[in-house]
């Protein structure tokens, strides 16, 4: 059982790093083909197949009466995209940023997220009306990014490089590539999950390291992949975009198919803490992450540290609770 098991996380290992591999190259040639900047790439196509684990568990969770998941899952992926995964590539290697094709994500980020947490904080609650609303900010999103492209397309293009095979293929790695991924970090936690009882790891650490992962591999292995491919651009397209799929679409497809409240477990001055640490830190990393490359189109290596600092007291935090 557990040399079975060694072996399945093995192979979830290899089919992570390939799946990612293509996934990338895949984003990377409809970027060149189409003349698009890759962050605008990251920010849809790529975005969209990094986000479908969290939304089919979401969604799965919400219609079983478990939508408190969703809530979490949102939320908990944004800081954890943000504070961890782009922080570590940041600190790793600092890039420039294209501030004309950033303002656009990261306007809507914060307007989606403005809205998400004035229901939260207003209502304790998300309606069914409440998921219409996001899912059609999830429509505006795509429509306002697909002719932001086109017009980037019909300006003069700065990628210098032209598209290697054929549509078809850059299409065929982007799907290869998203499921070798899914099915990669589903045997990695699986598998690894088996490995960590058998040595007597306890289920409530073994829940806040592999599983919590699961949900963040495809992210994590995208941007590892980017970054080693020198495609910074699409990393950080992929985490805003991401991080906006993750409140338009794995939230808005959770209340839109069951309403949920948001939890009120642990409390801090008689208020949920999710109101009072959750929401607050989701707009302070993303702020931290992205102010500084609109405004000065650069992202720096003090940011990535500073992020990671936060992560880890975010986490602590929550242990003391």
């Amino acid at each position: 059982m557990l040399f079975r098991a060694v072996l399945l996380f093995a192979a979830g290992l290899v089919l992570l790093i390939k799946g990612g591999d293509w996934f990338v190259d895949g984003g990377v040639g409809l970027s060149k083909r189409f003349r698009v900047p890759e962050l605008l790439i990251g920010a849809t196509v790529v975005s969209i197949g990094t986000t479908l684990p969290e939304v089919m568990v979401s969604a799965t969770s919400a219609v079983e009466g478990h939508g408190q998941i969703a809530y979490g899952n949102a939320i908990g992926s944004i800081i954890c995209n943000t504070a961890l995964i782009a922080a570590l590539t940041v600190a790793i290697k600092p890039s420039g940023a294209d501030k004309a094709a950033l303002k656009l994500p990261i306007a809507i980020f914060f307007a989606v997220a403005a809205f998400y947490a004035a229901n939260a904080y207003i209502f304790r609650s998300f309606s069914r009306f409440t998921g219409i609303v996001l899912l059609l900010c999830f429509l505006a999103y795509m429509y306002l990014l697909v002719r932001a492209a086109k017009k980037s397309a019909g300006a003069e293009n700065t990628e210098a490089d032209a598209a290697e095979g054929s549509l078809f293929w850059d299409i065929a790695r982007l799907v290869i590539g998203a499921a070798l991924i899914a099915v990669g970090a589903r045997l990695l936690v699986d598998n690894g999950t088996v490995i960590a009882e058998s040595i007597g790891v306890p289920e409530s650490v073994i829940g806040l390291t592999f599983v919590a992962l699961g949900t963040s591999l495809p992210e994590l292995v995208t941007a590892i992949t980017a970054l080693t491919k020198g495609h910074g651009a699409l990393s950080l397209g992929n985490i805003i975009g991401a991080n906006i799929f993750n409140l338009v679409l794995v939230s808005g497809l959770s209340s839109a198919l069951r309403p949920f409240g948001i939890p009120d477990g642990n409390t801090l001055f008689g208020i949920p803490s999710s109101l009072v640490i959750d929401i607050p830190v989701m707009f302070g990393v993303m702020a931290l992450l992205t102010l500084p490359a609109v405004i000065k189109g650069k992202l720096y290596r003090i940011q990535g540290i500073i992020l990671l600092a936060v992560y880890a007291a975010f986490c602590t935090l929550q242990f003391a609770l």
